[in-house]
């Protein structure tokens, strides 16, 4: 049997998000354990020029949510970006979890052929749905949860390679 664009991205996604939240609740509690207000550590950021932590945050699901509906063909769900605390940042994972969850197979596989059009700042990208989600959207699911886990690892957060991969 194949692997189906569905079963390629959206339990993908869902698993990645959540466990992007245990490991925001992870930093938050290494976090409270020192002092460091929600703010802060939301505003943590590995370089001067990355984006922080609430950034890496709302692009994973932006990502994984926008990637979801383009493969489905229907227009994306929008989600504002004003979380200010760790509270906000979980509200925002589940309500993105949640909205994924409204996907079906049927609205996503055969997808592969799909064209897919994006407007961004460096211009106009053109993918057909395979290579969208697997050289687009995969790519920057994963790569903003994995800056997200580095920034709690490099402000002390008790994290391990287990936490990031979570349950198969």
């Amino acid at each position: 049997m194949s692997l189906s664009m569905y079963q390629a991205s959206v339990p993908v996604f869902i698993r990645a998000l959540a466990n992007l939240a245990h490991v925001l609740d992870k930093g938050a509690a290494h976090a409270a354990a020192k002092h460091v207000s929600d703010e802060v550590l939301l505003q943590t950021r590995l370089v001067p020029d990355m984006l922080p932590l609430i950034k890496q945050v709302q692009i994973a699901c932006d990502m994984a949510t926008r990637g979801a509906a383009r493969l489905a063909g229907v227009e994306p769900q929008s989600f504002e970006d004003n979380e200010t605390t760790l509270a906000q940042a979980h509200e925002r994972i589940a309500r993105a979890t949640t909205y994924l969850k409204t996907f079906t197979a049927e609205q996503i596989d055969g997808s592969e052929t799909r064209a897919i059009h994006l407007t961004m700042r460096s211009g106009e990208m053109h993918f057909d749905g395979q290579t969208y989600l697997l050289g687009f959207v995969l790519p920057n699911v994963f790569f903003h949860c994995t800056t997200a886990y580095n920034i709690l690892r490099e402000a002390g957060a008790e994290l391990g390679k287990a936490d990031f991969l979570g349950q198969p």
